[in-house]
């Protein structure tokens, strides 16, 4: 391979990287995405009202309820609700969204928590959002590593970024790999995709050019013999790192990495000190 095939593959590696990167960022910055949350109410047995969100809104074993005023409606599942509404039980990690006007009220359980999060895509953190500062990508941080499945999944339970909160993740084995000759391992929990893997995870770099609390990065599904590939140039903040309306969790504690993966998404700038 001559110098200048070494240089095209690298730029064509880039630019599949800034294509990838520019569409995280634009579903992160949808009309009704994290970047639109305005609030994170947690609803009580009494009935109560929150700045912006229609009706009162309460909880009990029946699920969440919500009482509208004269004149406010809301559309669930394309049906539009008038007066008293009940969303019933809503399962762990599953939610509701509910339509109000331009706006999305979602309603959902995390952490064993009802929570009620309006969605406005006038927020200011949507439309000033000026994308997610990233290190350069470079293959050096595509790197080869093992799947290694448990004998049974591990119900691991982690922190989260809401104070008090607590998820519960069933980690199906974990995942064993090499950075500069230093051999790594990550516990993995089961990605969206059919067969994927996700890894929760913090780093040397973790609160100094990466977001402190946490960084995600999914793995494709292991090949037959276990063989993955984790490439940390795809590392991204979860919704946390943007705004404090969310409930992330945290990794396990035996994700943190004694190395600096200097890949990836940094600190968003809606996160840097003024004048950084």
């Amino acid at each position: 391979m001559t110098v200048q095939d070494s240089l095209t593959d690298i730029d064509a590696f880039a630019a599949e990287w800034e294509t990838w990167h520019r569409q995280k960022d634009a579903s992160l910055a949808h009309e009704h995405g994290f970047l639109a949350v305005t609030g994170l109410h947690w609803p009580a047995g009494d009935p109560q009202r929150f700045p912006d969100a229609p009706g009162t809104w309460s909880t009990g074993d029946d699920g969440v309820t919500v009482e509208l005023g004269d004149g406010e409606e809301l559309v669930v599942d394309g049906v539009p609700v008038r007066g008293r509404h009940g969303f019933g039980v809503i399962p762990e990690r599953g939610g509701v969204n509910a339509v109000w006007g331009k706006a999305v009220i979602e309603v959902a359980k995390r952490g064993g928590q009802d929570v009620i999060r309006p969605r406005h895509p006038d927020h200011a953190l949507r439309t000033d959002f000026a994308g997610t500062p990233a290190y350069a990508p470079h293959p050096r941080w595509v790197v080869a590593g093992r799947y290694f499945p448990f004998a049974e999944p591990r119900p691991t339970t982690v922190g989260a970024s809401v104070e008090g909160l607590q998820h519960v993740y069933d980690a199906p084995g974990e995942v064993r790999f090499e950075v500069d000759g230093r051999e790594l391992s990550l516990t993995a929990f089961n990605g969206h995709a059919p067969g994927s893997l996700l890894v929760l995870f913090t780093d040397a770099t973790s609160g100094v050019t990466t977001y402190a609390a946490n960084r995600a990065l999914n793995i494709d599904a292991p090949g037959p013999d276990g063989t993955v590939v984790l490439d940390f140039n795809r590392a991204t903040n979860l919704p946390c790192a943007y705004t404090d309306f969310a409930t992330c969790p945290l990794p396990p504690a035996e994700n943190r990495l004694p190395v600096a993966v200097e890949a990836g998404e940094k600190i968003p700038y809606e996160r840097k000190p003024a004048g950084q």
